[in-house]
């Protein structure tokens, strides 16, 4: 089984090399934006004749949210055309195509989990390009699997978490954001459930002449918390005093609007691919000796 895997250089990219040690039966080809630039067609369809992949992972992805209000074009091409580009690839070589999407299609305006089947409405162009890029690869090429995720962090490229340890080795009093409710996933745990889900897949078309697991799911890690609180656990699991103030949104007010509220409920995705998924304080660990 051939994986490749774009944008093999940001944190989710560098999360699915450490574990592909775990997986010897799957060959992965990691492409970075030089060798793969998912914006331009004539390169996308000769890597794919090159490698012939039996799934491709996209982690590939615009993800400066507030740059992407001054950055529109460049977000597109990304986010939209570079997935739509993919999409025709997996079509002509019959490649499964797993897409990575985000919590930020959503306006944030509910108080339960959101299920796959609520109506997206984006409120900046980071979550409408990657809504649209999601609608790109639905219109192109069924054989999807597009998977909503939160709040990534790892060990691995920029993040809250490595912001936090920075930060908070820096200076004595920090103030966090307490009123946006969402949850913190581990980029490791979504390198293995994307994983899970090629075998899954891989193991189902071999057997039965039928799939019909393809379309949208949600992963995140479980439990909800404030941005406050994610950075109060990093804190204090790497015995870091630093005194932490909570504040609201409009006290630090940003370019693009974050959604107030954005759980998503991943009951669709344990119960198709049978995952257990570890509340977000139990994946997080202390990672500041390692950084």
């Amino acid at each position: 089984m051939v994986v490749l895997v774009t944008g093999s250089n940001g944190q989710l990219g560098q999360s699915l090399q450490f574990i592909k040690k775990n997986y010897p039966d799957i060959e992965f080809v990691f492409c970075d934006s030089k060798q793969l630039d998912i914006t331009n067609s004539k390169n996308v369809k000769h890597v794919f004749e090159q490698f012939k992949p039996d799934f491709c992972i996209n982690t590939a992805a615009y993800t400066a949210v507030d740059k992407a209000e001054t950055e529109s074009e460049k977000a597109s091409s990304i986010n939209v055309i570079g997935a739509q580009n993919l999409a025709k690839a997996c079509k002509i070589s019959n490649t499964v195509l797993l897409h990575i999407s985000t919590d930020f299609v959503f306006d944030g305006s509910k108080t339960t989990p959101y299920t796959e089947d609520d109506i997206p409405n984006p409120t900046g162009v980071y979550g409408q390009t990657k809504l649209d890029g999601e609608l790109a690869i639905i219109a192109v090429w069924e054989k999807h699997f597009i998977i909503r995720t939160s709040w990534v962090y790892s060990q691995f490229a920029n993040n809250f978490m490595k912001t936090m340890l920075r930060l908070g080795s820096d200076r004595d009093s920090l103030s966090v954001v307490n009123d946006q409710i969402g949850t913190p996933t581990n980029a490791v745990d979504l390198a293995e459930a994307l994983v899970k889900i090629t075998q899954s897949c891989h193991a189902e078309l071999d057997s039965a002449s039928t799939y019909n697991h393809f379309g949208v799911y949600n992963f995140s890690n479980e439990g909800q918390c404030s941005w406050f609180d994610f950075a109060k656990k990093i804190f204090d699991l790497n015995n870091i005093s630093i005194a932490l103030k909570a504040i609201s949104s409009t006290d630090y007010p940003t370019p693009a609007k974050r959604p107030a509220f954005s759980v998503l409920d991943k009951s669709k995705i344990k119960n198709v691919f049978g995952f257990y998924i570890k509340s977000w304080k139990k994946s997080l660990k202390p990672f500041g000796s390692s950084l």
